[in-house]
């Protein structure tokens, strides 16, 4: 089977999608299926690698974005997609490139569209307010262009269960059990990240602002003024660095920039005492994920999807959720500091639960939508 996946927002230094698309690769490839991954790019070029087939278009560059990109021509990607043939087409980008949902039915090919947001939140965070119909009616029109839409957790399907969607399909992503791992524990590390602090605190994602980054600092000077000798470092970049690099020179935080090495990715998430995961619209949220996978609890917000991983199916918690504002989240950091105490097998906890989330998973259940032998959520 030849399956084409068309997205956007993928680059150098893109995380999610990125990631996502590479597993996707290397789990369709094992099981013996041709995979083919437009993106954004400088210009035209096409190259093969470990995940298939990667084919860049010429994009425009998303202003204050921090180098994220959209494809500039749909009609240069249909095209395309008209010589490659595919059997499969899959799409990760719900506005720009939702039109190709028509195109592959009036050309035969079964496709599905990947919500990897929540429209009520994108709308909420950037416009302030909730407009409901707005997004009602987008998401009919999503599902009406695609075969299946599918989302990776409860809080993502919620809007189009909320419109009766009767081609919707819930399959949660994986993550890289393999790489993030607590063996990745390195104490010189540690101590070097620490920089004479005692608690270590990470914030792994891009610095933009419907992250909320600067939730993590608020939290920080929170657990500060109350006598907390902890360290926030973060892992990766964004159009809000040098805005937040700026606000934080009176505390011990450090901007580690992005990691491309994912070893010492692994090794500074697995060396951290708490993952901090303050976005409030996050659907999935696979950070969170590779730091239960390495052992590390999370805490997150209490409005996005991260709280439906951190209980186990036992009742044990491997991390808390907070409210919207940085008291709240200093709050469940210093009760997660005080369960790690208490619970000598939390970090076990944390990485059994991670191993309920195989990539292997995903692509079983994905391979399984592509042969049209799952029923709609």
């Amino acid at each position: 089977m030849k399956i084409v996946h068309v997205a956007n927002f993928y680059g150098p230094k893109s995380g999610g999608i990125k990631t996502t698309l590479h597993q996707l690769g290397l789990g369709y490839r094992k099981d013996g299926h041709e995979f083919i991954f437009i993106v954004p790019g400088q210009k035209f070029a096409r190259g093969s690698n470990e995940f298939g087939v990667c084919i860049t278009l010429p994009s425009w560059v998303i202003p204050f974005s921090g180098g994220y990109r959209l494809i500039r021509s749909t009609r240069q990607v249909k095209s395309l997609l008209q010589a490659l043939k595919p059997d499969r087409l899959e799409v990760s980008d719900r506005f720009t490139l939702s039109c190709l949902g028509k195109w592959a039915r009036s050309k035969g090919i079964p496709a599905i569209v990947f919500s990897h947001e929540t429209l009520k939140g994108l709308i909420k965070n950037f416009c302030g307010v909730s407009l409901n119909r707005l997004v009602k009616w987008h998401n009919s029109k999503l599902a009406s262009k695609f075969d299946y839409v599918v989302t990776t957790t409860n809080f993502a399907a919620h809007e189009f269960r909320e419109i009766g969607s009767r081609n919707l399909v819930q399959i949660p992503l994986g993550v890289d059990l393999e790489n993030f791992h607590p063996d990745k524990f390195d104490g010189d590390l540690r101590t070097k990240m620490l920089k004479g602090g005692e608690v270590l605190l990470v914030h792994c994602g891009r610095l933009s602002p419907e992250k909320k980054p600067e939730r993590s600092i608020q939290a920080l000077r929170e657990l500060l003024a109350r006598g907390v000798n902890a360290r926030l470092v973060f892992i990766g970049s964004g159009p809000l660095h040098k805005k937040l690099y700026g606000s934080t020179r009176d505390i011990p935080v450090t901007f580690w920039g992005y990691v491309a090495n994912k070893t010492l990715l692994a090794q500074m998430i697995a060396s951290a005492d708490i993952s901090i995961a303050p976005g409030p619209y996050e659907t999935f949220c696979l950070a969170a994920l590779e730091s239960l996978a390495s052992g590390t609890p999370v805490v997150a917000s209490d409005t996005s999807a991260v709280g439906e991983f951190l209980v186990t199916s036992e009742g044990k918690r491997i991390g808390l959720t907070a409210a919207n504002n940085g008291a709240a989240f200093a709050d469940a950091i210093a009760e997660l500091l005080n369960l790690i105490k208490k619970e000598p097998s939390l970090k076990g906890d944390c990485r059994t639960q991670a191993e309920n989330f195989p990539w292997s998973k995903t692509i079983s259940d994905l391979h399984q939508l592509h042969s049209a032998q799952v029923k709609a959520a």
